[in-house]
């Protein structure tokens, strides 16, 4: 182990006979049903969660969040029950406060197939939610075990967030993790690394929109020439849309769903679709807006026609600033003295370190586990990257609060310059 990670060797090995404990606690999770949109289920692993924590020491609260508000096929807005946020605080008054984050939440609803988790082999398990994000929450809550255990604890405050609707984008969430940006130096949260162990740095923001076409009815066959079709001139929306594509460097359209119509001797009335777009710079969401705009007037201008757009951008692209990028040379030392060799990629994909990032907050989002093929029945962990990722994030909270410790190397966590 090198001269950086020596003052804390003894307390890194205490991880080295967990890594059962660990697997076991993250198949108890993942086990629970924890669809984003069922609130009983996350609401589960949110109970199991408070049980786990309980022994860290910090206040707990947990904090009931605003319905989920969706777009259904009939063009109605319709609201879902969200589980409960759960927030942690220890030593708010510490001078290096860190915020760290989880979700509970999963893309595989209560009625999916998908519900248990089996071993593949001495080294691999599936299941819904292993790696994204069970596993995680798992090293993350190892790592301030040891933290605690250390003589430098009480330099370092800490914060959880346990949040329940990640993977819808977290509505509900986004305004806790603003909040908690108002008093933390730096962001911790425990999304998947990549297969290789690698980080995932600079990354797109992300919109959703739902497209609402009314147009009118009419018999098919009797009166054609007196309906409107409201599906032709969605469609039409969606292959002007979808041509925007390829027109602003980094920007990328994409039609996800569409609905509409009945019976075919019936001029359809109504349709909708679905659509994400991704962008790689804060300037590009008024371009996108005005372009889509200018779509939306154009359809609406036909007669009997008129279409209405829902939704936006929730996550803001993330750029990598000075200060953030030093947080990675510090994970990246970190990971060498422990025999991990650890790059940082661009990625198309977004998480809740785009909404700290865009409160000024540096952070690293993928200080989870070691995984694969996440949002689908192949989901993977491999087991032995449950006490590597731990020890990383351990080798990281007590090299940050050893510097607090010996007021020396943290500075730039609180240089604003360095952080914008």
């Amino acid at each position: 182990m090198s001269d950086l990670l020596a003052p804390f060797q003894s307390l890194l090995t205490r991880l080295d006979s967990l890594q059962a404990e660990m697997l076991i606690d993250t198949i108890e999770l993942a086990e629970i049903n924890s669809g984003s949109l069922n609130a009983t289920g996350v609401n589960q692993v949110m109970e199991r969660l408070r049980q786990m924590t309980a022994p860290l020491g910090g206040e707990q609260e947990v904090i009931d969040l605003e319905p989920y508000e969706v777009i259904n096929d009939q063009g109605e807005v319709i609201q879902h029950e969200l589980g409960k946020a759960l927030r942690i605080r220890k030593r708010p008054e510490a001078p290096l406060q860190v915020f760290l984050c989880g979700h509970m939440d999963t893309v595989f609803p209560k009625d999916s197939s998908f519900q248990k988790v089996v071993q593949l082999d001495e080294d691999t398990i599936n299941g819904p939610g292993v790696t994204d994000l069970k596993g995680g929450i798992i090293v993350m809550l190892n790592a301030l075990k040891i933290l605690e255990a250390s003589p430098w604890a009480e330099h370092i405050g800490w914060e959880i967030l346990f949040n329940p609707d990640e993977e819808i984008g977290s509505p509900g969430s986004a305004a806790l993790i603003k909040e908690a940006a108002s008093r933390v130096d730096l962001g911790m949260i425990y999304e998947p690394c990549f297969p290789d162990g690698s980080f995932a740095g600079q990354r797109k923001g992300s919109g959703n929109f739902t497209a609402v076409c009314y147009g009118k009815a009419a018999h098919a066959g009797r009166e054609h020439h007196l309906g409107r079709n409201a599906i032709r001139a969605l469609c039409d929306f969606v292959s002007a849309m979808d041509d925007l594509n390829g027109k602003r460097e980094g920007v990328t359209f994409n039609p996800g769903y569409i609905h509409g119509g009945g019976a075919t001797n019936i001029v359809p009335d109504k349709c909708i679709s679905r659509f994400n777009i991704r962008l790689e710079r804060p300037d590009d969401e008024q371009w996108c807006l005005k372009e889509l705009q200018m779509i939306v007037n154009e359809i609406s201008s036909r007669n009997s026609i008129r279409l209405e757009l829902h939704g936006g951008f929730g996550r803001k692209p993330k750029v990598l600033t000075p200060a953030n990028q030093q947080l990675f040379e510090l994970a990246r030392q970190c990971g060498h003295a422990l025999g991990l060799i650890l790059d940082v990629k661009p990625t198309g994909g977004c998480c809740d370190g785009n909404n700290l990032a865009s409160a000024g907050i540096p952070n690293i989002d993928t200080l989870g586990v070691q995984g694969g093929h996440i949002h689908s029945e192949q989901e993977y962990l491999k087991i032995s990257s449950l006490v590597p990722r731990a020890k990383l994030s351990t080798a990281l909270l007590l090299t940050l609060a050893r510097n607090e410790a010996l007021g020396t190397g943290n500075a730039w966590l609180k240089n604003k310059e360095a952080r914008s």
